[in-house]
């Protein structure tokens, strides 16, 4: 089951383990998967912001 992630700076501490970054637009809004070893969680975001988190990871960023 994924966890929602509710704070940026919760997101960041979680962006160094990534595997994979799956970015699903929806609208005006935009969610973004963080897949980690053990589990999958979920960011909700505005679609601007998007670039400027997922801009400091190593892991590849699908988009969906």
């Amino acid at each position: 089951m994924p966890r929602e992630i509710m704070s940026k700076e919760e997101f960041q501490k979680l962006l160094p383990s990534a595997i994979e970054i799956r970015v699903l637009k929806n609208g005006d809004s935009t969610k973004i998967k963080l897949r980690t070893t053990d589990q999958l969680y979920t960011y909700k975001v505005k679609e601007g912001d998007v670039d400027a988190l997922t801009k400091g990871s190593k892991a590849p960023v699908v988009e969906l």
